[in-house]
C-alpha cells in the first residue's frame, strides 16, 4: 500500500489463473470473483492486476495484458501538427481543433467546492478536531475530488479520440518537440499550458504510432516553423513577426500566411526530411 491519503493500491501477478475475468466479474487472489464493468473487450494473456482506490472512494482494477496489436492500413497521408493555446492543434491540411479548455469550463464549480472545503477545514480546526474525524470535511473533500475526476476523464477521452484518429488517418505525423516543463515556469501561461496537456497528447501519439505501425517524428523545438515562409523559405526575424501577429505576407514571394497553419506545414516538411534521413541512415548501417 502507498502512503495513506494518496492513491492506495496493490499489484498481484497472475499465477496459473489466479487473475481472470468473465463478462461481468474479475477474479482476484484470496478475494475470488467480484462484479466489475469493463470499458472494452480484453484480449490476450493477463499478466497482473493492480487494485486501486481513488480520492473519490471508487475502486479500480487495472489489468496488464500481453497481446498482439495489428498494424493499421497505410493511408499514404502525412500530417504536421502545430500545438497552440487558442486552438489545441493546427494541422498542415489547414484544419484546426479548438482547445476544449477542460479546467476553465469547470473552474467555477471547482472554486465553489474548494471554498466550502476551506470553511469546513476552518470549523474543524476551531473545534480542535482532526480532519480525519470531521465527517462534513471528508464528504466535501470527496466532492472536490469528483470535480477533478470529471476534468481528468473528459480530458483523457478527448486526447485518446484525437490521437487515435490522427494515427488512423496518417502514416507520418510530425510534431514540434516542446519543452513543456520549461514553458510552465511562465506564470502567465502555466495554467493554460497544463490544461492543454500537450505532454500527455504527445505521449499518446508516440505509443499509438508504435502499436499501429505509424511514424511520429519530433521536430526540434528551436526550428523556426512560425517565422519561415512555407512557400519560398524566407526567414523573418523575431521583431518582424511578434507573437501577437497571427497572419502575415511573405516579403519575398508575397504568399499570405496564417501563422499557425504555416508553422504546421513547415513542421511537416521538416519532419519528412528527418524521417528520410533516419531511413537512409538505418539502411546505410545495415
Amino acid at each position: 500500500m502507498q502512503k495513506k491519503g494518496h492513491r492506495d493500491s496493490y499489484t498481484t501477478n497472475n499465477q496459473k489463473g489466479t487473475v481472470a475475468i468473465t463478462d461481468d466479474t474479475v477474479k482476484l487472489p484470496k478475494i475470488g470473483h467480484i462484479k466489475a464493468k469493463f470499458p472494452a473487450k480484453i484480449n490476450g494473456l493477463i499478466k497482473s492486476a493492480t487494485v486501486s482506490k481513488d480520492p473519490t472512494g471508487k475502486y479500480f482494477v487495472s489489468l496488464l495484458v500481453e497481446t498482439i496489436v495489428e498494424p493499421l492500413p497505410k493511408t499514404h497521408s502525412n500530417i504536421g501538427i502545430d500545438l497552440g493555446l487558442t486552438d489545441f492543434i493546427v494541422l498542415s491540411d489547414g484544419s484546426k481543433v479548438a482547445n476544449p479548455k477542460f479546467l476553465s469550463k469547470l473552474q467555477h464549480k471547482l472554486a465553489r467546492e474548494q471554498k466550502i472545503l476551506a470553511k469546513r477545514r476552518a470549523v474543524a480546526k476551531a473545534d480542535q478536531r482532526k480532519l480525519s474525524d470531521s465527517r462534513n470535511y471528508q464528504k466535501q473533500k470527496v466532492k472536490v475530488a469528483k470535480v477533478y475526476e470529471k476534468i481528468t476523464n473528459i480530458r483523457k477521452d478527448f486526447l485518446h479520440k484525437l490521437s487515435f484518429n490522427l494515427i488512423k488517418n496518417h502514416d507520418v505525423i510530425a510534431i514540434e518537440d516542446l519543452n513543456v516543463k520549461g514553458m510552465v515556469k511562465n506564470k502567465k501561461l502555466a495554467k493554460a499550458i497544463s490544461d492543454s496537456s500537450w505532454s500527455t497528447f504527445t505521449t499518446m501519439l508516440n505509443y499509438k504510432a508504435e502499436w499501429y505501425g505509424k511514424k511520429l517524428i519530433k521536430v526540434d523545438r528551436w526550428y523556426p516553423s512560425s517565422k519561415t515562409c512555407s512557400g519560398c523559405g524566407h526567414l523573418l526575424t523575431k521583431a518582424e513577426l511578434p507573437l501577437q501577429v497571427r497572419s502575415w505576407d511573405c516579403p519575398s514571394c508575397q504568399q499570405k500566411h496564417d501563422r499557425d497553419i504555416n508553422a504546421s506545414i513547415n513542421i511537416l516538411n521538416e519532419g519528412l526530411k528527418l524521417a528520410t534521413i533516419k531511413t537512409v541512415g538505418t539502411t546505410g548501417l545495415a
